[in-house]
């Protein structure tokens, strides 16, 4: 499924699910309709990806010497 934002020529703008790029091919050639005045010209609007939040990547482990790491909790210590 994908959503297009569709825009009527008198400037309506409204959104619409389409099963693919082919499913929005052929509604347009059979007549898509505008929801607020009914007029049939009607194409896709300039749409902005949604793009998610980047998050921050976790601070990569320090390497630690087994006999010098005062970090108890850390790995290498318990192997010394």
């Amino acid at each position: 499924m994908i959503l297009y934002a569709l825009r009527c020529e008198c400037g309506h703008e409204f959104d619409q699910w389409f099963d693919n790029m082919a499913d929005y091919d052929a509604k347009k050639a059979s007549g898509l309709n505008c929801p607020s005045c009914g007029g049939t010209s009607v194409s896709k609007a300039i749409m902005a990806p949604r793009v998610g939040k980047a998050q921050a990547a976790p601070a990569p482990m320090h390497a630690c010497n087994p006999v010098g790491c005062g970090n108890s909790m850390c790995p290498m210590a318990q192997m010394a």
